[in-house]
């Protein structure tokens, strides 16, 4: 994989981003502040409205912070939403990011493609399921990839962008430089289970929980033994709390599936989940959280 830094290309002028959530609103709102149109789609009108309320907030929050000179109401203006995947009709790239299932990824993607015109960009927001796998069910793989977008994604720097067998090289080349244009930095990799980042990320996050399971540390002397040996911004078990300990365990789930007994998510995991305890979203993971 070339790690040349990525020309400079414009981005497409209009981006739809499928699933208005916490990962899709963060899209969004890169996409915008770089400059783009951005249209979010949503189950109904109830989830659409508050993706719209998501998005403004986090725009609002750049507006403050001085990420950008524009407008808070002229940034707010180019985000719409809908309900109709017709409504992506006319974007250059759609990038979904829908819950992690596998036929919730598969529906979402075939809708848009059927609306799409043939030289469009479609890109998923998977961290786990093939690329391959998801390519299989569209008439046009060549102008498929992974988007693999971390959380938050305002904050994040890094980009995966996840090559299939059918992906041609030219749009690899697009998908680069558009994420360049949006202040990030990509990293291309082929479709391999967990990709590059999860794969190193689970691995270390599942091994934090097995040591708070077999009472080795607490969860803040684990993460701090990372954070200051080794440099890391953010402890493994704190950063499962910012990413979801259900999100986890379904990226687990696959791993395990596919490379084997080392990604065997551990029992605390589990139960963690089945009590409702996903992290930051729901107030309680391996912290309390009082916002979220």
């Amino acid at each position: 994989m070339n790690p040349a830094q990525p020309e400079t290309r414009a981005l497409p002028e209009r981006v739809g981003v499928i699933g208005g959530g916490r990962m899709g609103a963060g899209i969004a709102h890169a996409f915008a502040l770089a400059g783009a149109r951005v249209v979010v789609v949503e189950r109904d009108a109830e989830a659409a409205a508050a993706a719209s309320a998501r998005v403004a907030d986090s725009l609002r929050r750049s507006v403050e912070r001085g990420a950008t000179v524009r407008a808070l109401d002229d940034l707010v203006a180019t985000v719409s939403t809908a309900t109709d995947a017709a409504a992506l009709a006319g974007c250059g790239l759609v990038v979904e990011a829908v819950p992690e299932d596998r036929e919730l990824k598969t529906a979402a993607l075939e809708r848009a493609e059927r609306v799409l015109d043939p030289g469009a960009a479609l890109a998923t927001n998977t961290s786990s399921i093939s690329i391959d796998d998801l390519a299989a069910g569209l008439e046009r793989p060549e102008r498929f990839l992974g988007l693999h977008f971390f959380n938050p994604v305002p904050a994040s720097l890094l980009v995966e962008v996840v090559v299939g067998v059918a992906t041609a090289t030219g749009l690899v080349d697009d998908a680069r430089a558009w994420i360049a244009a949006i202040g990030k930095t990509p990293v291309v990799v082929r479709d391999a289970p967990g990709f590059a980042s999860s794969r190193l990320g689970v691995a270390l996050g599942l091994e934090a929980i097995r040591m708070l399971e077999e009472g080795v540390a607490s969860a803040a002397d684990i993460d701090a033994a990372m954070e200051l040996g080794y440099r890391h911004p953010v402890g493994p078990l704190r950063t499962t709390d910012l990413v979801g300990l259900d999100v986890r365990l379904g990226i687990a789930e696959e791993l395990h599936a596919r490379l084997g007994e080392r990604f065997a998510p551990p029992a605390l995991l589990r139960r963690m989940v089945a009590d409702g305890h996903l992290g930051r979203k729901t107030g309680r993971g391996f912290y309390e959280w009082s916002e979220r």
